[in-house]
């Protein structure tokens, strides 16, 4: 199982941590952010409120968002994206403002793993699944997050490109991969997984990429497998009981040895026997 991380891992609710220095450029930058969806973009539109966009600016997926004002190029991204943005030691996300040839401006946030998402993973490890977080953002953060939630195998500063090639990568090693993620730069890779989720509050282009939609917190994935293997397994008994019926009542059908009332209610009751089997996890009162 492949895990996107912010939105996905996280509250997908970042909150930005002010100091004097990015104070400053909050509205600037603001004027960028505006026209984004990114959890850390409308972070930052949080707390400078309404207000213009700036002109003509244009996104690009995993890196960042940029417009010309007064003749210069403003930036508002990832490290990578504004350029000759300095190594912090924060263990949470960053985003980089950056106006010309100014500077680069770091905004800073904290982003708190989901309630129940150290449990969602130890739940998946446990029913021998490997699990890999595979997200576009800054190596400490993706760290720190992973070390919290017990993952050992993460990447971090991936692009919606290189997010697409690991899937390849997993799918061409003969994995069945299930990939878990809800933003704009997941999209390509939900697209190409075996299977593939997104929570409910995730953008409408990875819900449409995605097999299904679960709600809640990350608990709904360990028992949406659940549940998938009951209705596999239901599915394969069903089969099962309905060609030993056949091979058990169509030779004595053959041989006119069942009257047409006897043959309506052994039908019914082949209907009955495969729909009971399929909801016995439900009457057995099995916590799917």
């Amino acid at each position: 199982i492949v895990f996107d991380k912010t939105g996905t891992l996280t509250l997908g609710s970042p909150k930005w941590l002010p100091d004097p220095t990015s104070s400053r450029y909050l509205a600037d930058a603001a004027c960028l952010a505006r026209a984004s969806r990114h959890p850390l973009s409308a972070a930052l539109v949080e707390v400078a409120g309404a207000g213009p966009v700036a002109a003509g600016t244009e996104e690009t997926a995993g890196r960042g968002l940029c417009a010309t004002i007064d003749g210069e190029v403003h930036k508002l991204g990832s490290a990578a994206w504004v350029e000759d943005a300095p190594d912090l030691k924060h263990s949470g996300p960053v985003l980089w403002y950056r106006a010309g040839t100014a500077e680069p401006i770091a905004f800073r946030f904290e982003d708190a793993p989901q309630a129940a998402a150290c449990e969602a993973i130890d739940a998946l490890q446990q029913c021998g699944l490997s699990i890999e977080i595979l997200s576009g953002d800054r190596r400490s953060a993706v760290e720190t997050l992973a070390h919290k939630v017990g993952v050992s195998h993460w990447t971090a500063c991936a692009t919606p490109q290189q997010k697409a090639a690991r899937l390849e990568a997993l799918k061409a090693d003969g994995k069945r991969v299930l990939m878990v993620g809800d933003g704009l730069n997941d999209a390509a890779a939900l697209s190409l997984a075996h299977a593939a989720l997104s929570p409910g509050g995730a953008m409408d282009i990875s819900q449409s990429a995605s097999d299904a939609v679960y709600t809640g917190d990350l608990s709904a994935i360990p028992r949406t497998l659940r549940i998938a293997r009951h209705a596999r397994r239901a599915m394969v008994e069903n089969f099962g009981l309905a060609a030993l019926y056949n091979v058990i009542a169509v030779p004595i059908a053959i041989t006119g040895h069942v009257t047409p009332l006897i043959a309506a209610i052994a039908m019914s009751a082949s209907s009955l026997i495969v729909t009971l089997n399929a909801l016995r996890p439900r009457l057995g009162g099995d916590p799917i």
